[in-house]
C-alpha cells in the first residue's frame, strides 16, 4: 500500500457526477446496486432481512438489496428492513422502492422471535458513541443483543458488519492489519465488537450458521466521515489533530455493496471474515492539505503524527470484488464541493483521530 504524502502536489480530478446532487440523488447513488451484485442476487436463497435498517448504512443497503433483486428478476424475495424507526422519511422512502419495514426494538428477545424469517440475515446493529459514559450500552447492543439475533435466525446465511478497531494499531508501512493476524482491541466498543464476533462465530461452529464478518474502516459519503470532519474543521479555522496520523477511508457506495456481496461467501464452521476498506494508507495531514486547497483556505495542524494507527489492508476484498469505484481523489474533490455549497451534514463526528478506545 502506498503512503499518501503531504508533499505531492494535487492532481486534477475529474468531474464527479454525484457532485452536484441533491440528498435524494446521492441516497439513490448509494443505494444503486453493481452488475456482479445483479447476477448474484439472483442466487440468494429467499428473503431478505436487514437489521438495523434505520442506521447510517442500513436505508442504503436494504434499497441496494431491492433492486439488485429487482434487476435480477427475482419479484418472489423480499427485503425487509428492521429498525425502531426513528426517522420516518427514511421509513417511506424505502417503503416506496418495495422495501417492507418493520420497527423493532431488537434488544427485546420477543420482538427479535417475532421478527419475519429470512433466509439472508444483514446484521448493521452496534453501539459506538457515547459507550465511554455509558459501557453497559456497549456490552448490551454489541455482544448479547446479537446473541438474540443468531438464535432467531440459525437457518440464516449472515453477514455481520464489524470493525477495524478490532485490530490493534500498525505502522503504516506495514500496509495494515490482515483478517489473519489476531484481534487486539482496546477500549469497550472494540472489545464488544469482538465479543459480537465471538457470538456470531459460536453460531457458525455450534449451529453451523454460514456467518461473513466485515471489519470496515471509515466509510464515506458527503454528509459523514473523515473527510466531512476534515472539511468542517478546516472551514471553520480549526486546526487538524494529528493524532490518528493516517487512516484508511472507503466510499460508502462501495461498502453496501461489498457488504451484500459478502452473501455468497458466508461459511461455518468458521466465519469468512474480510477487511473493507480503501486500497490507500491516507496520511491524515495529506488528506488536510489536499481538502484545504480544494476549499481555498489555509490548513493548521496540532498535535504529533505517531508511528502506528489504526489500518487495515483490504486486498482480499480488493481481489474479490475490483476496487472502490471512487478514487480518493474523487472523494476528497467531492466532500469539498458538497460542503462548500451547502449540502446536508449529519452531527455525528466519526473521532477518529481517538487511540484510546474511547468514544
Amino acid at each position: 500500500m502506498q503512503e499518501i504524502r503531504s508533499d505531492v502536489p494535487d492532481l486534477d480530478v475529474p468531474d464527479l457526477d454525484v457532485s452536484d446532487l441533491d440528498v435524494s440523488d446521492l441516497e439513490e447513488e448509494l443505494g444503486r446496486p453493481g452488475p456482479g451484485l445483479v447476477t448474484e442476487a439472483a442466487d440468494w436463497p429467499g428473503d431478505v432481512v436487514v437489521l438495523g435498517a434505520g442506521g447510517k448504512t442500513g436505508t442504503g443497503i436494504s434499497s441496494m438489496a431491492r433492486r439488485a433483486l429487482d434487476a435480477a428478476g427475482r419479484d418472489d424475495v423480499r427485503v425487509r428492513a428492521v429498525s425502531r424507526w426513528t426517522d420516518p422519511r427514511g421509513r417511506a422512502a424505502l417503503e416506496t422502492l418495495g422495501v417492507r419495514t418493520v420497527a423493532a426494538d431488537l434488544s427485546d428477545t420477543a420482538a427479535v422471535d417475532a421478527l419475519p424469517d429470512a433466509a439472508v440475515v444483514i446484521h448493521l446493529v452496534g453501539a459506538k458513541f457515547g459507550t465511554a459514559s455509558a459501557p453497559e450500552q456497549a456490552w448490551m447492543t454489541n455482544t448479547v443483543l446479537p446473541a438474540f439475533v443468531a438464535r432467531r435466525y440459525h437457518d440464516a446465511r449472515v453477514v455481520a458488519l464489524s470493525t477495524g478497531n478490532v485490530y490493534g494499531m500498525t505502522a503504516p508501512v506495514t500496509g495494515g492489519s490482515r483478517e489473519s493476524d489476531a484481534p487486539r482491541p482496546v477500549g469497550d466498543y472494540a472489545v464488544t465488537c469482538r465479543g459480537r464476533e465471538q457470538v456470531f462465530t459460536h453460531a457458525a461452529r455450534e449451529r453451523s450458521t454460514p456467518v461473513a464478518l466485515i471489519r470496515l474502516n471509515y466509510a464515506v459519503e458527503p454528509r459523514y466521515g473523515v473527510l466531512a470532519d476534515l472539511a468542517r474543521t478546516l472551514l471553520a479555522g480549526h486546526a487538524v489533530d494529528l493524532g490518528a496520523g493516517a487512516v484508511n477511508v472507503v466510499w460508502q457506495r462501495y461498502a453496501n455493496e461489498v457488504v451484500l456481496r459478502s452473501v455468497p461467501h458466508a461459511t461455518a464452521p468458521e466465519p469468512f471474515v474480510l477487511n473493507l476498506t480503501g486500497p490507500e494508507t491516507a496520511g491524515v495531514r495529506a488528506l488536510a492539505t489536499r481538502l484545504a486547497h480544494h476549499l481555498g483556505v489555509a490548513a493548521e495542524f496540532t498535535g504529533e503524527e505517531p508511528a502506528t494507527g489504526l489500518l487495515a489492508d483490504a486486498t482480499l476484498c480488493h481481489t474479490l470484488f475490483g476496487y472502490p469505484d471512487r478514487t480518493l481523489g474523487q472523494l476528497l474533490a467531492l466532500q469539498a464541493r458538497w460542503i462548500a455549497e451547502g449540502g446536508e451534514l449529519w452531527d455525528r463526528p466519526t473521532k477518529f483521530e481517538r487511540r484510546d478506545g474511547r468514544f
